[in-house]
């Protein structure tokens, strides 16, 4: 059976019969048969087709549009037809109801947040960020804070990465269960986050807000790419990459934040907890203080000053027999972390042996000194040091009246490049530093 035929630059005229409207191919270009509908062909549209003249023309395939009374009987373009008839309004149907079950879907899941708000409090609270962040976001992007997602963990709490839906990445602090399940420290803690939101400063870690729920309590931060300070002087690979200038310029950024947190804030905040795993460094190692969770005001006539709180090692001495923490605790901390920071372990040691002198008369700086990272040679790295080591030490004195506050530190290493050293860098003793 012929399925396809080619007539075209025959200059053919006449009719056309409407069966040829059923070939696969055919071509008519070229031609002069009838291409407009007069009054004769009228009797005979159910037998002949006509075109417009445009269609014959260097147009391979014509334009059958009067036999559409042909091509309706034929049972593949009838088998179309119903096919069409029943699809269209399925389709139709799809295209407007997916819609309004996900907008329906979005105003219950809106409900029930609501629902939990008004029964659990304060459900998620959010400051100065770009972008709604849900409690399930939250969830979903720790599973749950599930144990893979945990990058730290501390006295009071678990340090989680996140990341939100909108791809950024924020680290999660989830308070220990015994925290988060005392009801007289919602209150305290909701105030207090609220106030450490606002402090801007380049050298504190940034507060995003926290979520009181009672399943548990969480707070959230900005993510530092590098971890905290601890880990960096932990790992070999990562201490041999801090140089004596990072080094010291970490130990500056935290004396500038606990500086704006002693001196320009009102009232006074006291951190209770410096230490090196409280110190976070970013992809190009700023230093910023973390773990403002467990702070406090410092309010004199407040009885929560009593409370016990820190990590060993980095406690000042007299909370032993004072139990009462002020600027002063925060300053012998910050001593503990300057000396760990040089010399790449805690200097529990070195503070054992400042109670008797005699022990350290001949213990040379250079000797303390991480050596995972060369010996400074530069000038200014070497003066630096000194500065550090000496004011670290007057940190550490055992009397609280005698220690410099951050304000005196923070002008101190300001200002270390007047600083000229009696001796050779290699012959100065930690005794020499002592004032």
């Amino acid at each position: 059976m012929v399925d396809s035929l080619d007539l075209s630059y025959n200059n053919f005229t006449g009719k056309l019969h409407k069966e040829l409207a059923s070939l696969r191919y055919i071509n008519l270009s070229y031609n002069s048969f009838n291409f407009s509908q007069d009054k004769d062909m009228k009797s005979q549209q159910l037998d002949y087709c006509f075109f417009r003249k445009e269609s014959l023309i260097g147009c391979s395939t014509p334009n059958f549009t009067s036999c559409q009374v042909f091509q309706q009987t034929s049972p593949q373009t009838s088998k179309t037809t119903s096919l069409l008839v029943i699809a269209l309004p399925i389709a139709c149907i799809i295209l407007f109801t997916i819609p309004a079950i996900i907008l329906c879907a979005r105003s219950i899941k809106s409900r029930k947040i609501e629902e939990r708000t008004a029964k659990n409090g304060d459900l998620f609270s959010i400051w100065n960020y770009d972008g709604k962040i849900a409690f399930e976001d939250i969830i979903e992007a720790t599973q749950d804070f599930d144990i893979r997602y945990c990058i730290g963990t501390g006295a009071y709490g678990s340090v989680y990465r996140a990341q939100l839906p909108s791809g950024k990445v924020v680290a999660l602090k989830k308070l220990h269960q015994m925290e988060s399940q005392n009801p007289s420290f919602d209150k305290s803690f909701q105030n207090e986050v609220k106030m450490l939101s606002q402090i801007v400063h380049r050298n504190i870690v940034k507060l995003h807000g926290f979520c009181l729920h009672n399943r548990c309590m969480f707070l959230v931060y900005e993510y530092m790419e590098r971890g905290s300070l601890f880990y960096a002087l932990r790992m070999d690979d990562e201490a041999e990459k801090l140089s004596w200038s990072q080094r010291v310029n970490i130990i500056i950024g935290t004396a500038n934040a606990l500086a704006y947190m002693h001196h320009d804030c009102s009232p006074a905040i006291v951190h209770r907890d410096v230490t090196s795993s409280n110190i976070l460094l970013n992809s190009e190692l700023h230093a910023v203080v973390s773990d403002f969770g467990t702070a406090r005001l410092l309010d004199p006539d407040s009885s929560n000053q009593t409370l016990q709180v820190g990590t060993y090692g980095y406690l000042a001495p007299e909370l032993a027999y004072t139990m009462r923490v002020t600027e002063k605790c925060d300053v012998y901390s910050f001593g503990v972390v300057a000396l760990e920071t040089l010399m790449g372990r805690h200097p529990k040691e070195l503070i054992l042996s400042l109670l008797d002198s005699s022990n350290n008369k001949n213990m040379m700086v250079k000797d303390l000194l991480d050596s995972r990272t060369r010996i400074p040679l530069c000038h200014r790295d070497t003066e630096a040091i000194i500065q550090v080591v000496k004011l670290a030490l007057a940190c550490l004195h055992s009397n609280p009246m005698l220690r410099p506050s951050m304000q005196q530190v923070v002008h101190e290493l300001s200002s270390f490049k007047q600083l000229s050293l009696p001796f050779p860098f290699s012959e100065i003793t930690i005794h020499q530093l002592i004032a």
